[in-house]
């Protein structure tokens, strides 16, 4: 590149400095999906042989000069009517989209974990939560199937990523096209792309896919690290309610009987990374003005770690769900605690007749008694409720029946047996039924039969 225009040779530390082949290396086989013809270049590089050259700074100038080399003045032709702008653009897109694909297969890996775990753990009933205080008796399936919920926005946002990624570039030159005209359309059919660019400037410019795509790492990094919040308290001796596998767990170098959730602690940790990745593209991008600057070749690092770091915590948590082990008798004492079905108590009083907040003011007073008292909200004797509700009638014990509360949420989206059956049904069928890995059908079709109240 430099023959041209310059006279002198660039400084060593500023060839070290400028050099992005360190790490954009990883786009070659996008690079030669561009250049039909390279098929040895590729199985070199994929067999390790392939030397890579910082002088050449980055991937396109490595693969043009490994080509130039093998089949002489020939090799030059290979950047006609191209810039690296618009040839970087396009490889980062073909990245984009390929990674899309990987990470959503192992987001429906993790998915299938999840609801290999509900299908095995359909009756158990646990506390569900709000300010990390109990709240109201769930299904621990039910639990499970939010984080599938979760995972399944993260899907979609990846689908609407792609939209925009799958949008061919090439052709824009370095900002404003060249002479010699190359049938953009064909190229796009030949690739894969859904769209042609229809603006030089806007295409050689533009990180918006990468910065949404950055966006939707972060987001799953985010549900990640929430559920190996739950998982981590969870596992706790004040919790006890799940212990992790041998496996998935580290020791202490003192204390001999710690068994710590590492893998969880560190996704919970890892995810502030994939936040500053996306806030790292985004503030490069900020003050550019428009078209291409140097200052772009400081997204492909951000990607890269947030790819890797995305792809290794679905890895991890899909092998570790299946070994978790869940102690129902820990999940179900807890939410024997009467004080779950306070809400109940207050709609039973509803029910006959009493405004909303009239009936929540009562049992607010029946609680903070109980706890005067030091008695169990269920065995406050009935004179003491007549004081502070008339309504209370002797019907008033099945409130406190967790089960049968249960079995009353049949709205849509709340935790009843019909509405868990019918959900793990709903996501066997998204996960694997029909194009999905028949033995994982058949798996989780088992155990959901196996653990469903007859």
């Amino acid at each position: 590149m430099r023959k041209g225009r310059f006279n002198k040779p660039m400084a060593e530390v500023a060839q070290r400095y400028g050099a992005s082949v360190s790490f954009d290396w990883r786009l070659y086989r996008h690079d030669i999906a561009v250049d039909n013809g390279l098929r040895a270049i590729k199985v070199e590089i994929e067999s390790g042989k392939f030397r890579w050259d910082e002088s050449s700074e980055d991937v396109h100038m490595n693969i043009e000069a490994a080509l130039t080399k093998r089949i002489g003045a020939a090799g030059g032709k290979l950047h006609t009517a191209r810039s690296r702008n618009d040839q970087v653009a396009l490889d980062l897109r073909l990245y984009v989209k390929a990674e899309i694909a990987e990470i959503g297969a192992r987001l429906r890996s993790l998915q299938t974990a999840l609801l290999h775990l509900a299908g095995q753990h359909v009756e158990v009933v646990m506390p569900g939560y709000t300010h990390l205080q109990r709240a109201q008796p769930i299904f621990f399936s039910h639990y499970l199937l939010a984080q599938i919920e979760a995972f399944e926005r993260d899907l979609e946002r990846l689908r609407d990523c792609r939209t925009r990624t799958d949008v061919l570039p090439l052709g824009s030159g370095a900002l404003a096209g060249s002479t010699i005209v190359l049938d953009r359309q064909s190229i796009a059919r030949q690739l894969g792309f859904a769209r042609v660019s229809q603006n030089s400037l806007d295409a050689v410019g533009d990180r918006d896919f990468a910065c949404e795509f950055l966006f939707c790492l972060a987001i799953v990094g985010m549900h990640l690290s929430r559920l190996s919040e739950d998982l981590i308290a969870w596992s706790t001796s004040e919790f006890g309610f799940i212990e992790f596998s041998d496996a998935f767990s580290t020791g202490s170098s003192l204390m001999p009987q710690k068994k710590n959730p590492d893998m969880a602690e560190l996704t919970r940790g890892k995810t502030g990374r994939l936040y500053g990745n996306l806030m790292s593209i985004l503030t490069t991008l900020k003050a550019l003005r428009s078209s291409y600057n140097r200052d772009m070749q400081e997204d492909k690092e951000a990607l890269f770690d947030s790819v890797d770091t995305v792809r290794a915590a679905l890895e991890v948590f899909s092998a570790m769900l299946p070994e978790i082990k869940i102690h129902r008798d820990r999940m179900e004492a807890a939410a024997g605690d009467p004080n779950l079905l306070a809400t109940d108590l207050a709609e039973y009083l509803v029910k006959k007749g009493a405004p909303f907040r009239e009936a929540h003011e009562t049992v607010g007073k029946l609680v903070a008694h109980a706890a005067k008292t030091k008695l169990p909200l269920n065995q406050v004797p009935r004179q003491e409720l007549k004081k502070l509700s008339p309504l209370f009638d002797v019907d008033v014990a099945n409130v406190f029946d967790v089960r049968r509360s249960l079995a009353s949420r049949r709205a849509i989206g709340a935790p009843s047996p019909e509405n868990v059956d019918a959900q793990i049904e709903h996501w066997r069928g998204q996960l694997v039924g029909g194009r999905g890995d028949l033995r994982a059908r058949r798996r989780i079709s088992r155990t959901a039969r196996r653990s469903v109240p007859t």
